[in-house]
């Protein structure tokens, strides 16, 4: 049984706070969108993305072929990935040792794909991420959070952004933290991952039918948090 967990109570799901599932493609701002809109609703956020790069890394490390499957199915019987709540967002660890900054590796970032389309690995990481968000009070993020892992979620949003603005904003990130960063080079690769997560087999990306589609490339991280903590207390009237 493969050892994934995160610190949060669960329960009988709480009706006075609904689940809200962030869907898109790489770069539409997710992650920064759900820990801003989490806090301010008080929710926990649950980077599912996180969860995939947890693996892709420890595949990496292990050498395993990013296309073998029952390789990845194996390692997801005994890997033990964490995620904690810390100061500056979420933690992540693969047992004792904490992977926060290294599964954000342009090498990770480009491989993830191959690892994600497996079933071995999305009905493992699917099961925890159900479980965890089964009390409500949850804002999570991903590819599949509307139309597989969370189908009957109270407010569902599709959130994009123009290629050239996605690969924009991972470039500011990456010269942020002081990562050599080549623009063009990063929406060549935003593109590839868009074709890669659209066409593969297993859970691919889409819109839910039910989903409200948000197009954030000419709004603030403000604005795109204000329009969904309005549709959430929409939900919640």
């Amino acid at each position: 049984m493969n050892r994934l967990k995160m610190v949060q109570t669960e329960g009988t799901k709480n009706m006075t706070k609904i689940q809200i599932a962030l869907d898109g493609p790489a770069g539409a701002g997710k992650s920064t969108i759900a820990k801003q809109l989490a806090a301010h609703l008080d929710y926990v956020y649950i980077d599912t993305g996180a969860m995939y790069r947890a693996v892709t890394l420890a595949a990496l490390e292990q050498g395993i072929d990013l296309e073998d499957g029952q390789q990845l199915g194996e390692l997801m019987t005994s890997l033990d990935i964490r995620l904690t709540p810390g100061e500056n967002g979420q933690r992540v660890f693969i047992g004792e040792r904490e992977v926060t900054e290294s599964i954000r590796s342009s090498e990770v970032t480009n491989n993830v794909s191959f690892v994600a389309k497996h079933a071995q690995v999305r009905s493992a990481l699917v099961e925890m991420q159900r479980r965890l968000a089964e009390s409500g009070g949850i804002v999570m993020d991903g590819r599949d959070i509307g139309t597989v892992v969370l189908p009957d979620a109270e407010l569902k949003v599709f959130m994009t952004a123009t290629v050239e603005e996605r690969a924009g904003r991972r470039h500011r990130e990456n010269v942020a933290r002081g990562m050599e960063s080549d623009l063009e080079a990063l929406q060549a690769e935003i593109a590839l991952r868009d074709k890669r997560d659209s066409e593969r087999e297993v859970s691919p990306l889409k819109q839910a039918e039910d989903a409200i589609y948000l197009d954030t490339t000419d709004l603030t991280i403000d604005q795109v948090v204000l329009r969904l903590t309005e549709l959430a207390e929409g939900v919640l009237k």
